[in-house]
């Protein structure tokens, strides 16, 4: 037994004074990640705040159009939301191919973005793991790694992000609002997990003593077409070997706005930049789908055995254009 304080957090501002003043304290809201990592001695918190019932429990209409989705609405909920299923389509389809419903019953907002690596080799503390102690080395790198990165890994980490939810909210242009010491601030949302480089402790932006307060989803991807496709070993919420979320708009037998994104390829959700502007102005045909996912995807550096991920995100990210396409 390793013992830790609780504190419930009784506001924003109380949860963040109390993350300041407990070095090596963490957040728990549904707690479906946290608790298991602290099961496994992966997490050793000296405190753990509950945030689990601040006032963030609401999806909010705001008056430019966008959506407020609170950092403690429950998976479920949101999967569920008219205004997302109606309006974001992929977010409802990411969300709901996470996890058990069970799991999205208890899981929260906040707490799916913060949430970290499913890698073995960092779950077990027998293990060498760069993520879980800094300098002790990759032990995935030379040793099992079929489900590992194959775009923006390091020398010193190849694990992947397990999010669903963060694949469609990049996809999507969603910002993070964030709330500390000096004040709030937003991140967008495919900014705000972090490649690995030299360190890959750090999972995200976030600062030691900010919390996730909500995430907003803009008007510009409101009701246009999107969707969510994910391959994985089993159907019954397993995590993804790779997926994608994709956005798209034609107006006048042209792409007018591409968005896309691929999961379970990086160590963060891999934005498609380079297939996106590619796709603006051309027709959208199975061929220009083609090109520019595979200018995207030449970046890959697949390691001894996951380069079976490089045609599965092919596959995956050109059905998606096409079915939003319309063909």
């Amino acid at each position: 037994m390793r013992p830790f304080a609780y504190v419930r957090a009784t506001g924003v501002e109380d949860a963040c004074a109390a993350l300041a003043s407990r070095p090596g304290a963490r957040l728990l809201g549904g707690g479906t990640n946290l608790v298991d990592l602290m099961k496994l001695g992966v997490e050793e918190p000296a405190a753990l705040v509950d945030v689990s019932r601040l006032p963030l429990d609401t999806v909010e209409e705001l008056p430019d159009g966008s959506l407020r989705v609170g950092a403690t609405v429950r998976n479920s909920d949101l999967a569920a939301h008219p205004a997302v299923r109606d309006r974001y389509p992929a977010l409802s389809q990411a969300l709901l191919a996470g996890a058990s419903g069970q799991l999205r019953n208890v899981a929260t907002t906040g707490g799916n973005l913060l949430q970290r690596t499913r890698c073995p080799y960092f779950q077990d503390v027998s293990k060498p793991c760069n993520k879980r102690a800094p300098g002790s080395g990759c032990g995935a790198r030379e040793g099992v790694h079929r489900d590992h990165a194959v775009l923006g890994h390091s020398e010193q980490c190849i694990a992947t992000h397990p999010s669903d939810m963060a694949v469609a909210l990049a996809a999507l242009d969603a910002r993070i609002e964030l709330y500390g010491p000096a004040g709030a601030r937003d991140v967008a949302a495919d900014a705000f997990h972090r490649l690995p480089g030299d360190h890959p402790e750090r999972d995200t932006e976030i600062r030691p003593d900010e919390l996730v307060t909500a995430v907003v989803l803009p008007p510009v991807t409101a009701g246009l077409p999107s969707l969510y496709r994910k391959a994985r070993d089993r159907a019954s919420y397993a995590f993804a070997l790779a997926s994608v979320a994709g956005v798209l708009r034609i107006a006048d037998g042209v792409v007018v706005h591409a968005g896309l994104a691929f999961g379970a390829l990086a160590h963060r959700p891999w934005r498609a930049r380079t297939a996106e502007r590619t796709l603006l102005g051309a027709a959208p045909t199975p061929a220009a789908f083609e090109h520019a996912v595979d200018l995207e995807l030449s970046a890959a550096r697949p390691l001894r055995d996951n380069a079976y991920k490089v045609p599965l995100a092919r596959g995956l990210a050109v059905d998606v254009l096409t079915r939003l396409a319309g063909m």
